[in-house]
């Protein structure tokens, strides 16, 4: 028990002396842009691929939005991936591609394994361009965000990106507001720190994208990983590629707006992370190609979702060392003594992130809310320990990992309300994938 605590308490210092020198590196450090001052280019052939199940609410904004982005029109297909939807999504994306036929590229998918990683598998068979830009269907790209994903690419070394996701509906309630201020910890301070030291950028699934050889040399998307963004990001290190993050690259999302949402998606976050964990921690530790500071750093990121519960762990035995071993009197009053400390700058080191980052994006405002994100590190702490236990329970019991989807909270537009959409409910096809033209 002893023993046990210990690791747990000198777990916990290493991750508290990595959020405080990621948040001094971005207030103070050398920050790395490279790629932005990319502007004039002979620019590759990029498919973008925005993945859609059951998206009507949200999948017309998108589409919209990236038929206005400032890339070569000959040079961008958008192609959006219909998994399987039973709404009107289906109905919605047709309209946007008939009025615009030269833009398209549609990918309507009525079979196969669901979840989006073997969606993203079964188009990407269908692409011949280099460069694949991924979206969800509810992020809203900026005007010049393409050109910002792209510009990586040029570097050889380079194979995948990532932008930063910004909340668009941060002022619909508290909850979107705490999440505003996690995002921004998560990608201002940590994603940009990690860019800056050389460690290792996390490809995250969404305004990002990946170079199709990279792809094709780690063996494609893993449709067995709930979280496959993860899963490429550290295949492709170990096969020597870079990710890159590009903190002005701004995407922006819609975030969960009720609790019980928003604990459903750190659950599954949760179980993804660990699973990719399990798949790859060993094999990074042992690989010599990749430095040692990018070795120990990928090795933290994957750990990370084993903090909750180990930190409950933590506390646990520190109450029974404490109350329940007199003769170790002594080392109960240390281990209390550290817990405590931990809370004291352990738990601050992420709301130091968090302050940061408000800091650093002008909206200093928002710093009045910073002491309430204790009540959304509490459900977090429970969520993802809870999930750590039922995945345990599934890996004995051999049960698969099951993918669910994040329920949408924008209203559809009126004129694309899918009612009003001639054969929208035919949501399904006969066959299991339609293409409307091939890829040059």
């Amino acid at each position: 028990m002893t023993a046990i605590l210990g690791c747990i308490i000198f777990l916990l210092v290493i991750y508290t002396i990595r959020h405080y020198l990621f948040t001094l590196n971005r207030l103070f450090g050398r920050q790395r842009q490279p790629y932005l001052d990319i502007e004039q280019a002979t620019w590759p052939q990029v498919v973008v691929c925005v993945a859609a199940h059951n998206e009507e609410r949200v999948i017309a904004d998108a589409l919209n939005a990236l038929l206005e982005v400032d890339y070569p029109r000959d040079k961008l297909i958008i192609m959006p991936m219909n998994d399987r939807s039973t709404d009107g999504t289906r109905g919605i994306i047709d309209r946007i591609a008939a009025a615009h036929p030269d833009r398209f590229m549609l990918f309507h998918r009525s079979a196969g394994r669901p979840g989006k990683a073997a969606a993203l598998r079964d188009a990407t068979e269908k692409i011949q361009a280099e460069i694949i830009i991924v979206f969800d269907a509810d992020y809203i790209p900026a005007r010049g965000l393409i050109k910002q994903l792209v510009a990586p690419f040029f570097d050889p070394e380079v194979g995948a990106i990532m932008g930063r996701v910004v909340p668009i509906n941060a002022g619909a309630n508290l909850l979107t507001r705490l999440l505003d201020l996690e995002r921004a910890g998560g990608y201002q301070v940590d994603q940009a720190a990690r860019m800056n030291l050389g460690l290792v950028p996390q490809y995250g699934g969404t305004v990002g994208g990946v170079r199709r050889c990279a792809l094709e040399e780690i063996g494609g998307w893993n449709i067995d990983m709930l979280a496959e963004d993860t899963d490429v990001t550290f295949r492709l290190l170990q096969n020597g590629w870079k990710t890159v993050y590009q903190n002005r690259s701004e995407c922006y999302e819609e975030v969960p707006e009720v609790w019980p949402v928003r604990i459903r998606q750190i659950s599954r976050w949760s179980r993804g992370h660990n699973q990719v964990m399990g798949r790859n921690l060993t094999g990074l530790l042992k690989n010599k190609r990749i430095s040692l500071r990018e070795r120990i750093d990928g090795a933290l990121l994957l750990c990370v979702f084993l903090m909750p519960p180990l930190l409950l762990i933590g506390w646990t035995l520190t109450v029974i060392q404490f109350f329940m071993t007199s003769h170790q009197w002594l080392f109960g009053w240390l281990a209390l003594s550290g817990m405590v400390a931990y809370g004291a700058f352990g738990t601050n080191a992420a709301f130091f992130e968090i302050a940061a980052a408000t800091y650093l994006d002008g909206n200093r405002n928002r710093i009045r809310l910073l002491p309430l994100n204790i009540f959304g590190f509490l459900v977090s702490l429970f969520s993802i320990t809870r999930a750590a236990i039922s995945q345990i329970l599934d890996l004995i019991q051999k049960r698969e990992l099951i993918w669910h989807k994040t329920e949408r909270f924008r209203m559809a537009s009126a004129a694309l309300n899918h009612e009003s959409i001639p054969g929208s409910e035919n949501a399904q096809t006969n066959s299991p994938v339609e293409l409307s033209k091939k890829i040059p």
